[in-house]
């Protein structure tokens, strides 16, 4: 038996062009002689839809499309993820198409993630179809994790699935499908999807892994993949990498870029703007919109203020020279300066204090949107998931922007991926960018040191305290200066409003914010 697995990049909505090119992959799987084609969960509709699935017109676009597809199956059996409206509302279905028809549905029955919550249902769960003979037992989604309770005997267990990029997850995907071979004596295929999708990214990395745990298939991480698996020929297993800290700074580029790509792809914009300070997040920003976008589609903005130091302006210009992005200067001393005079009846005589530095991070922001507005240049926020969580930004300010490709990136994580793009690209960012001393430059020799500890002290407490779910006691017992750990917890649940108003962040760990982790922005308690 011979089994393609299309490993495909749809695009929420596109539900004519997805079927397009799903009929595509069936020809070619017909050309190679494949019985059975596999296409991820939401093929047709691509995902996450979130309040489209409530439209009776978007699901009956989905159906329409199906049979669309099915009629193109005349040599093989194709199983395609898509929305169905049942009964009982609408579920992540899977339909088996054979004969030029719809054969059959399979229903999602664990409805887990919350992007899903609220918008479908959970259905009646796995069937079994046969396949030139072979049994195939078929899931979707998280119905994969009840794997006992599949109470028939299979020659292939098939997870149509949907699982989205987080550092750590793939590891724990094939782990989980390792323990799940083991303890239920089953050949399990997988089969994801891959791309960015807004905020979240698809990273691809379908497989199939035999009843003893060896992997026998991979497919490409963040990329499309289309590839034919026999199984009557032997195959040599297959080692899943991305599982050393080192390589997942290399995994995060990928899926960083190619987020980033998709948002740009998808939405029809072509060309984006970033602010460049001097500094490692602006510097890693653009390296990362020239990976995704091409040089000639990005363009920085520097925007020198009296407090912003030399070195960084000329650090900036060096970065945008060994990117060869287009960029501007644009001092901002003239603006501050008539601001703080139109503001004299109410600041004058007081000390120079957050207002003064916010009015320059805003000043910055509408020379940014004017980029935007007059020539296009789409806004990438530049911020990090520690200065999100502490609230070391500023509303309207640098929180501004189209899209934060770094948002759900720690600072000390920002280093690690301007270390990696360093190595892998001829060091485009200037050494002197990653030993200076983080600042803002909003004041006279500024450092964020003067009101924070070491970031490897920050990123350390805020992960176990994000991350982890840990108490600040906990914390406390771990080693940590009780203080520090107070201060810290104090900034996050004060500046729940700020976080509430950032731009899309696109989603690379297991627990974002506004998503995994969802505070109250009236919250009393203390964690």
């Amino acid at each position: 038996m011979k089994i393609a697995l299309a490993q495909l990049n749809y695009t929420i909505g596109d539900i004519e062009g997805n079927a397009s090119r799903i009929v595509e992959a069936i020809r070619k799987a017909e050309g190679e002689g494949a019985d059975l084609v596999l296409f991820a969960e939401y093929a047709v509709s691509g995902t996450p839809a979130y309040d489209l699935l409530r439209k009776t017109t978007f699901l009956t676009m989905c159906e329409e499309a199906l049979e669309r597809i099915a009629k193109s199956c005349r040599r093989c059996t194709a199983i395609v993820g898509s929305p169905v409206l049942t009964d009982h509302g609408a579920v992540s279905a899977a339909a088996v198409l054979s004969d030029g028809r719809i054969c059959g549905i399979v229903e999602k029955q664990y409805v887990t993630a919350r992007r899903e919550m609220g918008f479908i249902v959970g259905g009646e769960g796995y069937k079994v179809v046969d396949v030139c003979g072979r049994k195939i037992a078929v899931m979707v989604g998280d119905d994969l994790s009840h794997l006992h309770e599949l109470d028939s005997e299979a020659d292939f267990v098939v997870s149509v699935n949907a699982r989205r990029y987080g550092k750590g997850l793939l590891s724990y995907r094939y782990e989980n499908m390792r323990r799940l071979t083991y303890t239920e004596c089953r050949n399990i295929i997988i089969i994801n999807q891959v791309g960015g999708s807004g905020d979240l990214v698809y990273d691809g990395t379908s497989g199939i892994m035999n009843k003893s745990g060896k992997v026998e298939l991979l497919l490409k991480s963040f990329e499309e993949d289309f590839r034919v698996f026999d199984t009557l020929e032997p195959h040599d297993e297959v080692e899943v990498p991305y599982t050393s800290y080192k390589d997942r700074t290399r995994m995060v580029y990928k899926a960083a870029c190619l987020g980033l790509r998709d948002f740009f792809r998808k939405n029809g914009y072509e060309k984006a703007g970033v602010g460049l300070s001097g500094g490692i997040d602006s510097s890693v920003v653009a390296c990362l919109a020239v990976g995704a976008l091409g040089a000639e589609n990005v363009k920085g903005l520097m925007m020198p203020s009296e407090f912003s130091s030399d070195e960084s302006v000329e650090d900036a210009k060096r970065l945008a020279e060994n990117l060869g992005i287009e960029y501007s200067v644009l001092p901002i001393n003239e603006a501050y300066s008539a601001i703080m005079d139109t503001l004299k009846p109410i600041t004058g005589g007081t000390e120079f204090d957050a207002t003064e530095e916010n009015i320059q991070s805003r000043i910055r922001t509408v020379l940014l949107m004017a980029l935007q507005n007059k020539e296009g240049y789409v806004l990438l926020n530049s911020s990090n998931k520690s200065e999100n969580a502490i609230g070391w930004c500023t509303l309207y300010g640098d929180t501004a922007g189209a899209f934060s490709v770094t948002g759900d990136l720690y600072k000390s994580e920002i280093y690690d991926l301007a270390r990696y793009i360093n190595r892998t690209f001829g060091n485009v960012i200037p050494e002197e960018i990653l030993k200076k001393e983080p600042s803002s430059e909003l004041r006279p020799n500024q450092k964020d040191s003067d009101s924070l500890p070491p970031y490897e002290v920050v990123d350390a407490i805020l992960y176990r305290m994000i991350e982890e779910g840990q108490h600040r006691e906990e914390i406390v017992n771990a080693g940590f200066d009780a203080k520090v750990v107070e201060k810290i917890h104090t900034m996050v649940m004060q500046n729940v409003k700020k976080r509430y108003q950032y731009p899309p962040v696109l989603r690379l760990s297991t627990c974002a914010f506004r998503h995994e982790c969802l505070l109250p922005l009236i919250n009393k308690y203390g964690y």
